[in-house]
């Protein structure tokens, strides 16, 4: 091949590549711990369409509001509660007119013991050494355990028997390793496990516990934060977290 045949293949090379694909982007997301498996599925989702990766960070919703309000550079939080993400636009942590309703999460009482739990007469029993509950200090399905035990009149007598969790997520590690006989998780945390026993809350017993997500400000210049809360606004992320039994929002 002659050098002047050469020259125009490296510069169409060159073109080639100045006119491939952008780069891909990368968004920081701070997930509430009942939203770990659905969010790793949207998360996996979002990159096959879109090309950007998701990085996932779980914890107890009152737990990362804290590292947000020390500086942790997330850039999207998908919080269990609707008052953290209002608190931080409050407070200039998060970009106004960004906060939605994503979820709306169901309360479940649970027990790998398949003839344990039969309702809210299982409680009244009382014959269990240790219920487990999130920290209600810190996670709102830990505040919908607490009210359901009120509704039912049952809380000052199952007080002594309540353990805690961090977050929900440590909540039914409890129940599962069977040191708690049973414990209110997020009915997300046992969709696709057909063992054990549970009740299922009813909505009346407890705040609805509308999970809000909202653009942080470290995210507000990134193209990829802002595209995947669109993302998760869209059908094909609804039909994940309503797979794993939440409500989506209105």
């Amino acid at each position: 091949m002659s050098r002047a045949a050469v020259l125009p293949l490296a510069a169409l090379l060159v073109a080639i590549c100045l006119s491939g694909p952008a780069r891909a982007g990368t968004t920081v997301v701070a997930v509430a711990a009942n939203f770990t498996e659905p969010a790793k599925e949207i998360a996996e989702a979002f990159t096959k369409e879109t090309g950007d990766d998701v990085e996932l960070s779980f914890g107890s919703t009152g737990a990362l509001y804290a590292q947000i309000g020390q500086g942790a550079p997330y850039e999207v939080l998908l919080a269990a509660d609707d008052e953290r993400p209002r608190r931080a636009v409050a407070e200039g942590l998060a970009v106004k007119g960004s906060q939605f309703t994503y979820a709306i999460g169901t309360l479940a009482l649970f027990s790998p013991d398949p003839n344990r739990v039969t309702g809210p007469k299982t409680l009244e029993a009382g014959a269990f050494q240790r219920l487990a509950i999130a920290n209600p200090k810190t996670a709102p399905y830990g505040v919908a355990a607490v009210e359901t035990m009120k509704a039912l009149g049952l809380y000052d007598r199952l007080s002594d028997k309540i353990v805690q969790g961090n977050s929900i997520a440590q909540t039914y590690q409890f129940v599962s390793t069977g040191n708690a006989e049973l414990g209110f998780v997020a009915l997300s945390q046992i969709a696709g496990n057909t063992k054990g026993s549970r009740w299922v809350v009813p909505e009346e017993d407890h705040a609805p516990i509308r999970q809000d997500a909202v653009l942080l400000s470290p995210g507000d210049g990134n193209k990829a934060a802002r595209l995947f809360l669109d993302f998760l606004k869209g059908p094909q992320a609804k039909k994940i977290i309503e797979k794993f039994g939440y409500r989506t929002g209105e």
